[in-house]
């Protein structure tokens, strides 16, 4: 009963009917995408949401919850509850991969050898063969001199390109350390391209090796500098990291140029559109945006001439603002919230129960700490350290005794140790994960009955904990005076619902991506002949959920653009 996207992109028109449309949906449920979930238990912001939907998704699986992003309804929804889901996603742009090679001639993915792919994961492997293919495309039809690989990272891109496309390539990014890894990893690959040229008796020939530029892309300007510079065939013996005082300009003119970006974080994204509009030596752009999060907003709190949205005249005539909390709304992935998970899901939600109930001990006893403070990963760092002490009891003992569970240490020094432990927030592809997830069942917020009562202790627990670490983040020591337990209690019967309100809130996260990708295409279709742009998905979703690419370039250079919409 999914509804199909009815609306087009083809046209500067059609992109702002659809924004239009977004943006009529969106504004009764400002309550719902600008709040602050931290506030949940404090503001009591469930009190917002229809009651009908609340006590039908109460009823409701862990399963069935992670699915409303993806826009899947159950059938004995109330009818409310479906059309907004439904309507929801018919408003937003389908990420099923498109046909690459209908777009893209010569169009020509080759898996990569051990050697290049060393270092990557399943998703960039996949990222990086399907890109580099698209930019070694779009190299040939505008007939380009080099590439530059925006926020290049490691290198992974610039070096497919550089050593399989043969292609020249210069790889910028902020970070110096990224520049010498990039370096070195070259160094490493160039050295097993040599010893097969002089196998098969090709040792005279050169090899392309990118170059490296450590340089943070602050403005529009600084990237047009950049654009500046000469390629020229990387020297296989020298690739060196340049780091250059741009203030001083970058000699070089009349390169023709095609700028890529691989998940170019924030405004970057925006500059480089903006740098295909006000650069000549620029003649084409692939960017695969990310971290929304980071865009600059006009009007809030931004004294600086440009800004990542609104990009078009069009959003900006429809008096559109988004807000930190929607930017931060945007980066919700459907796909990531299908792919969690029973138990992964259950978890997250806890550690959203954990965090607004900690908001009340800051709002009751820290009221000069503020709104809603951030204080790191640490919650997932506890619950980790919580899950391996629980594997470690469970496979000492050989049973499973959920009474048996090991508490954490309740002093200051021990909930220190856990901030600092250096946990990350990534790791849920371990080999150890699915047997974490089995063991620690136990402890989520939709246990059986048959150990509530215990599980409700043992969940207490963790939540003092959770406020030890907090408030040691923070700087902050507890006194005895807190009453952990009291707020527990407070919150404890409506932390059921703080996962409904999620997966309710989640759903708006590649609606308001959408809108931001639209915004940017309307910006450059509403230069009018001066640019062909396209907007389509590139990579898998199920590997790569952030898949949706604008690719844009001056006239004669053959890229199909009919495929924007879906």
């Amino acid at each position: 009963m999914a509804k199909q996207c009815k609306y087009s992109c083809d046209t500067a028109a059609e992109t702002l009917e659809w924004i239009k449309a977004i943006a009529d949906f969106i504004k009764p449920f400002s309550f719902l995408i600008n709040a602050h979930v931290v506030n949940f238990f404090k503001d009591r912001l469930w009190e917002a949401v229809d009651e009908d939907w609340l006590q039908c998704l109460s009823n409701e699986s862990v399963e069935s919850l992670l699915l409303i992003p993806s826009g899947i309804v159950q059938d004995h929804w109330p009818t409310s509850l479906k059309e907004f889901i439904l309507t929801l996603k018919s408003l937003v742009y389908p990420r099923e991969q498109a046909d690459l090679k209908k777009v893209f001639a010569n169009f020509q993915p080759t898996s990569l050898n051990s050697v290049l792919a060393q270092g990557m994961n399943l998703k960039k492997k996949h990222e990086v063969e399907v890109l580099s293919a698209i930019v070694s495309s779009v190299v040939s039809a505008v007939r380009a001199d080099a590439v530059i690989d925006v926020g290049a990272g490691q290198g992974y891109l610039a070096q497919v390109l550089a050593f399989e496309h043969q292609l020249s390539v210069v790889a910028i990014d902020a970070c110096s350390h990224h520049g010498k890894v990039t370096n070195a990893r070259a160094e490493r690959i160039k050295k097993h391209y040599m010893a097969q040229m002089r196998k098969f008796g090709s040792g005279n020939q050169r090899l392309n090796v990118p170059q490296t530029i450590t340089c943070n892309i602050m403005s529009l300007e600084t990237l047009k500098s950049l654009t500046t510079m000469s390629s020229h065939k990387g020297d296989v013996e020298q690739p060196k990291l340049i780091e250059q005082d741009l203030e001083l300009g970058l000699a070089g003119r009349g390169s023709s140029l095609v700028l890529a970006g691989l998940h170019a974080c924030g405004d970057l994204s925006v500059t480089m559109l903006k740098t295909l509009l006000e650069c000549e030596e620029v003649r084409a752009v692939i960017s695969i945006g990310c971290c929304y999060n980071l865009l600059s907003e006009e009007g809030f709190a931004n004294a600086r001439i440009q800004y990542g949205f609104p990009m078009s005249c069009g959003v900006k005539s429809v008096n559109l603002s988004l807000g930190k909390s929607s930017r931060d709304l945007a980066c919700q992935s459907a796909e990531r919230w299908k792919s969690l998970g029973k138990d992964a899901g259950l978890h997250n939600f806890e550690l959203h129960a954990f965090r607004a109930a900690f908001q009340m001990v800051l709002h009751k006893y820290f009221p000069e700490v503020g709104t809603s403070p951030s204080i790191g990963r640490q919650g997932k760092a506890l619950r980790r350290k919580q899950q391996r002490k629980i594997i470690e009891s469970e496979l000492q003992a050989e049973e499973s005794s959920y009474s048996d569970l090991p508490q954490m240490a309740c002093n200051m020094d021990e909930a220190c140790s856990v901030t600092h432990s250096g946990e990350s927030e990534a790791g849920n592809t371990s080999g150890v994960r699915s047997d974490v997830d089995a063991l620690f069942t136990k402890m989520s917020l939709h246990t059986g009955s048959t150990c509530e009562r215990t599980t409700s202790t043992d969940k207490y627990s963790l939540f003092e904990k959770f406020c030890q670490s907090g408030l040691c983040r923070l700087g902050l020591k507890p006194s005895d005076d807190i009453n952990f337990h009291g707020i527990w209690k407070e919150v404890e019967p409506y932390v059921s619902l703080i996962g409904i309100y999620w997966s309710l809130r989640a759903a708006f996260g590649p609606l308001l991506e959408t809108l931001i990708l639209l915004d940017r295409l309307l910006f450059l279709q509403e230069q009018g002949d001066v640019l062909e742009s396209v907007m389509l998905p590139i990579f898998d979703p199920a590997i790569s959920p952030r898949n949706v690419a604008i690719i844009a370039k001056k006239p004669d250079a053959g890229i199909s653009s009919h495929h924007s919409s879906r």
